[in-house]
């Protein structure tokens, strides 16, 4: 008796040991899953010129509804400029670079920033244009010896660039002057310059103000738009970047299946009519996986920035790219 009574002691120390020891293995587990998961998660929105899937991932909550089980926060700082969020990333205050230009990717990654793209967010070589309003100015060669004014080392810039040359015309044929697009848009209908730089909503803007189109991105960049992640997030949260491209593929699928819901949000968001709306968004590619057309042309963005020595040092663009997915 004495025997089964020590037996049953000991064997209730085991079970009473067993249960103790599996809710501190759950504990730790719970620890161990916490340290991947970050308390916050800040995503850069920038909704013009026609930014649709981040419209979309803000107005139906897309990242919230992902990650508010992890009870992980989500911000969406309004930074507009490429060299501000790769600043931010440099900084360790934004992540996510949702529709960065390449450009500025390059540029950041040649100086030191630790960032890398995972998938591109848009092509639209149409949205971006080069206007005159003089209607003696119907192409590149009749603005030899004027002023253009336009974004300095952006797809516009570009743009003007690989237009000349289309054109068998230099850079110095023409007097460039570093401007904004709103601007640029203003100097050009004051008649303070010859041609302007334009993109997105200032290009029906500027036509109903009697500006015209000389020429498009069309045949000369794709205008290529990239989604930026800061590399440190990358290595630290490997799961948390897949899941972030699952919910930009949920925003894609929305606005193919909600079109009409995805218009009007666009509308209320950059103050467009939905007539316009629908004219922009037909011009846009919203494919986000990399093609080899899509590498060649980072290669030709980078050939662009070295050309004109804003670029001093070279850098392997496939480094750039992440295939997490």
């Amino acid at each position: 008796m004495k025997i089964l009574k020590k037996l049953s002691v000991l064997l209730t120390i085991s079970m009473i040991a067993a249960l103790f020891n599996g809710c501190g293995n759950a504990q730790n587990s719970e620890t161990k899953s916490q340290k991947n998961v970050p308390k916050s998660i800040s995503i850069s929105y920038v909704k013009s010129p026609l930014n649709v899937p981040s419209i979309v991932e803000k107005r139906e909550k897309l990242f919230e509804n992902e990650f508010s089980k992890d009870n992980i926060k989500i911000t969406y700082p309004q930074i507009t400029e490429g060299s501000k969020m790769t600043e931010a990333v440099a900084a360790g205050s934004l992540d996510f670079c949702n529709a960065i230009g390449a450009t500025s990717v390059i540029l950041a990654a040649a100086n030191g920033v630790d960032i890398k793209i995972i998938g591109v967010y848009s092509r639209a070589p149409k949205a971006f244009t080069i206007m005159a309003k003089d209607p003696s100015i119907k192409s590149m060669k009749d603005l030899k010896g004027k002023k253009v004014v336009g974004p300095k080392g952006t797809i516009l810039h570009q743009l003007l660039l690989g237009a000349l040359e289309k054109d068998s015309l230099k850079s110095s044929d023409v007097q460039f002057i570093n401007m904004g697009i709103p601007d640029g848009v203003s100097a050009l209908l004051s008649g303070s310059a010859d041609a302007a730089l334009v993109a997105g909503a200032s290009v029906d803007n500027a036509k109903k103000n009697g500006a015209h189109v000389i020429t498009t991105g069309e045949g000369i960049l794709d205008a290529t738009i990239v989604i930026g992640v800061s590399g440190k997030f990358i290595k630290k949260y490997p799961d948390i970047v897949k899941r972030y491209l699952k919910v930009h593929d949920k925003s894609l699928s929305f606005m193919k299946n909600s079109k009409d819901k995805a218009y009007n949000y666009t509308s209320e968001e950059v103050k467009l009519s939905l007539d316009q709306v629908k004219a922009m968004y037909d011009l846009y590619d919203f494919n986000p996986k990399i093609t080899n057309k899509d590498i060649k042309d980072l290669n030709d963005t980078k050939d662009f920035l070295m050309k004109n020595g804003m670029l001093k040092k070279n850098i392997d663009v496939k480094s750039l790219i992440d295939n997490v997915s």
